[in-house]
């Protein structure tokens, strides 16, 4: 069988305070061919900041981004208030998937009612959760 050449999509961002994860995530992804390139923030904020530069640059901005609940100085929920804030061609163009380690039924229910979100995951982020996102 013949391996995937092009990855499913070209630019993927990450947000996640803990290293580790961001670590062992980013791994996933381009080891599973997912994202040719993947932009890892350690805060929505810096995350944010590259989205807002970018917005009018459709070849820079991430086709997906997973981003974590709990983090600090910005939480997740409040990148999306920002984020939902930006253009509509960019919220277009970026899928936004909640990847959290949170049990809190009222963050899941906030997650799935957010209308840029596209899906929550409970970490880690999966071969087989990708393959799913890559079938949409």
């Amino acid at each position: 069988m013949m391996a995937q050449l092009q990855p499913k999509f070209e630019r993927v961002m990450l947000i996640d305070d803990n290293p580790t994860d961001l670590y062992i995530s980013s791994r996933i992804i381009s080891k599973n061919n997912f994202g040719k390139e993947v932009l890892e923030y350690s805060s929505g904020q810096a995350a944010l900041i590259y989205l807002q530069h970018n917005q009018k640059n459709a070849a820079l901005l991430p086709e997906v981004i997973f981003i974590d609940i709990y983090m600090p100085l910005m939480s997740g929920f409040q990148f999306l208030e920002e984020f939902n804030k930006l253009s509509s061609a960019l919220k277009k163009q970026c899928q936004v998937f909640i990847i959290s380690s949170t049990i809190d039924d009222l963050d899941i229910v906030r997650a799935r009612t957010d209308q840029n979100v596209a899906f929550f995951q409970v970490k880690p982020i999966t071969k087989e959760f990708l393959n799913r996102i890559g079938t949409h």
